[in-house]
């Protein structure tokens, strides 16, 4: 019932997405879960020392630290959310140490990657879709839910930007560049319907074989296919365009604020990562042009 009544608020005053949605509601469950074998009562019972145990136990599995802290994450918040509807009266999380993360290096494609992956699409039904999907990722640098949850009515065309919902509902304007354009025209009127078929009130941009929504699973096999084909080494993933994106973008001169807007980051800590990937690039530059660099 708790956890029911969570989510709800998460979706209703939080305007969580679905994703979110899940994610939150897989941890509390998994923690009650381990409540029950552990034997010491239920959700409303939990004491620090269940969660120190349950973390613990999570460390123990081999848990990674980010998969570990995200857990802890939905537990701190779900206690916040008993605490402040009167349920209990503490918090049992509170204050309980999670693992550090250490920085993890930014994975982003070179732009010469970038040329050969939007190059190694062919030109049936499939490959001018693709194509479009590739071109979008790069040109936008939005998310994959964002991508195989925008409809149709999501792009205009004519000033040239697609229109991107991301988590709490924040509305987002992206542009996109004349090649991203006019790849995503063309699938959009010269592909799109003979994929879609007699589905003819299917209202998702990207659709599969089908004529339904493309799902992750989807998106992630085009990437792995591309990625193969066009001789990229490490995995490519929605995220390495993103980060693509980014560091391209600032690369080539834009702004820190700028960014954290097309990106849709609520906090600017999170656009300030790739500055580093940026101040490597410039390093690399200095010492290969630098007649005294070495």
């Amino acid at each position: 019932m708790y956890i029911e009544q969570f989510i709800d608020y998460l979706k209703n005053e939080k305007k969580m997405a679905a994703n979110s949605l899940d994610a939150y509601g897989r941890d509390i469950r998994e923690f009650n879960s381990f409540l029950s074998e552990r034997g010491t009562g239920g959700l409303l019972e939990a004491t620090s020392t269940d969660v120190v145990a349950y973390l613990n136990k999570l460390k123990a599995a081999g848990r990674s630290p980010s998969t570990v802290n995200r857990k802890m994450a939905s537990i701190r918040t779900f206690y916040n959310y008993l605490l402040d509807e009167k349920f209990i009266s503490d918090n049992p999380a509170r204050g309980i140490k999670t693992p550090r993360i250490g920085k993890k290096e930014v994975e982003f494609l070179t732009i010469k990657e970038i040329d050969k992956l939007l190059e190694s699409p062919d030109d049936s039904l499939k490959g001018r879709r693709d194509r479009a999907i590739l071109e979008v990722l790069y040109a936008t640098g939005i998310k994959v839910s964002e991508l195989i949850d925008a409809n149709i009515e999501d792009v205009n065309f004519r000033m040239g930007f697609i229109t991107c919902y991301g988590e709490s509902s924040k509305t987002r304007i992206i542009p996109m560049g004349r090649p991203a354009r006019a790849a995503l025209e063309d699938y959009v009127y010269e592909v799109r319907d003979q994929l879609v078929g007699d589905n003819k009130d299917e209202k998702a941009l990207f659709v599969n074989y089908y004529g339904k929504r493309l799902t992750r699973q989807g998106l992630w096999k085009v990437l792995r296919e591309y990625g193969e084909k066009s001789g990229i080494k490490h995995k490519l993933t929605p995220n390495t365009l993103r980060n693509s994106f980014a560091v391209h973008m600032l690369q080539n001169g834009a702004d820190l604020k700028s960014l954290q807007e097309l990106m849709g980051h609520e906090d600017i800590m999170a656009t300030q990562v790739y500055l580093a990937a940026t101040k490597n690039h410039i390093k690399e530059v200095y010492d290969k042009a630098h007649p005294r660099a070495k």
